[in-house]
């Protein structure tokens, strides 16, 4: 106990000594006091540090409360007038650019160099629907410009948004292509019982039955992307009109009867097949399909199919067309056993066909003169139609010359 009290005098240190038991062996060697020299020895270094580091503290707080600035390179209005000048203007409504530092669920950190941190909820990340900013393009480092459009009461947070951008934009975009006259793609996305409503450049429209070529019920063009031009584009009234007939009138003339055009085949009925031909609904009839009967469209035809389709009517004023794949057979049921055949002789089946189509009206048109001898116009008995005091040359139209359909 004598060492005890000499440490603590030492240390100042209140101190213990360790609960020893002694071997036999360390009993007979008598040499119990090393370990206690030792302990000593380790509780006097620990406590010099902890000395030393108290003092530390207390010197650094004396000078924290009675000289802040001591060695401090800049004042106290040098560091105000360096925020003030960095600080971003935190305004509802004012526009800031600022950098995605983290995502969660449902919105995403953004860091707009203010006092605060920023957030930006999902619902105004896109001015279309997603369920995470990911599917905007929000990652983390992406920079990008965001309007202020609220305040968070818990943390005086600035609220962003996206969309509030993205709408202006678009509305601004529709009244270009107005302007334009162009035309656009929009997916229809719902139908009522005035018309459908599209989805153009973000924003919703409304296509009125008047203004859709097609005569394919609403629901089942849902999803379809059509061609659509603007009829009204009114952003202060949110009224955006479109138009699926103004938009094909210039391509409809150009589906001239024999014409041969790409489709995609939209849906299936018993009586035929719906297809889509550059915006342009038309039917091709179950027993247009094949030269061979068909008991069963779908052994034939899918939705989504493409195809080579030949144009056999266009009814501009009903927005009717009605189509043919049986008039390109090489060989007749060559479009049930081989499609692949049809469609590579597409056009050379379509010539054919035009040329019988000519052959067959010059025809008609000569029968009409026959009988009609106020023309002066007469056919001569080797069959070549000649002038009566015409100008046309004295040997006459030779309607022989005329290629057969066979070449």
């Amino acid at each position: 106990m004598a060492m005890a009290s000499v440490a603590q005098q030492l240390t100042g240190v209140k101190w213990t000594p360790l609960l020893w038991k002694p071997t036999l062996a360390q009993k007979q060697r008598r040499s119990g006091a090393l370990p206690i020299v030792c302990s000593i020895a380790i509780s006097s270094a620990n406590n010099k540090e902890r000395i030393k580091l108290k003092q530390l503290f207390e010197d650094a707080y004396d000078r924290c409360r009675t000289a802040p600035m001591e060695s401090v390179s800049f004042t106290v209005d040098q560091f105000s007038e360096a925020l003030e000048k960095f600080d971003t203007e935190t305004e509802i409504g004012s526009k800031v650019l600022g950098t995605v530092f983290g995502t969660d669920t449902i919105g995403a950190f953004v860091d707009i160099t203010a006092k605060s941190t920023a957030y930006l909820p999902l619902q105004e990340a896109s001015i279309r629907r997603i369920k995470h900013v990911e599917e905007a393009g929000i990652f983390t480092g992406v920079k990008e410009e965001f309007l202020i459009i609220g305040q968070n009461e818990v943390d005086d947070g600035m609220i962003l948004s996206l969309r509030t951008l993205q709408y202006d934009l678009a509305w601004e975009r529709c009244r270009q292509l107005q302007a334009e006259d162009a035309v656009v793609k929009g997916k229809l996305i719902e139908a009522n019982k005035g018309g459908v409503v599209a989805e153009v450049e973000g924003l919703k429209g409304f296509v009125p039955f008047s203004q859709i070529t097609t005569k394919t019920p609403g629901e089942e063009i849902i999803e379809m992307e059509i061609p659509l031009k603007f009829v009204e584009v009114d952003e202060e009234q949110s009224r955006l009109v479109l138009s699926h007939r103004k938009a094909v009138a210039g391509s409809q003339g150009q589906l001239g009867i024999g014409s041969v055009v790409t489709g995609v085949v939209q849906s299936l009925k018993p009586y035929g097949a719906f297809v889509d031909i550059g915006g342009i609904s038309g039917l091709l009839h179950v027993s247009q399909i094949s030269h061979d009967r068909i008991s069963d469209i779908e052994t034939v035809l899918q939705p989504g199919d493409s195809l080579k389709v030949m144009i056999l009517s266009h009814d501009r004023e009903r927005g009717r067309v009605s189509l043919s794949t049986k008039k390109l057979e090489p060989t007749p049921g060559d479009m049930i056993r081989n499609p692949t055949l049809v469609f590579e002789k597409a056009e050379e089946m379509a010539q054919t066909f035009r040329q019988r189509i000519a052959q067959a009206e010059a025809m008609a048109r000569a029968d009409m003169l026959r009988f009609q001898p106020e023309s002066g116009l007469t056919f001569s008995n080797d069959g070549i139609l000649g002038p009566l005091g015409s100008d046309l040359p004295a040997e006459g139209l030779d309607l022989s010359e005329i290629p057969p359909a066979e070449d």
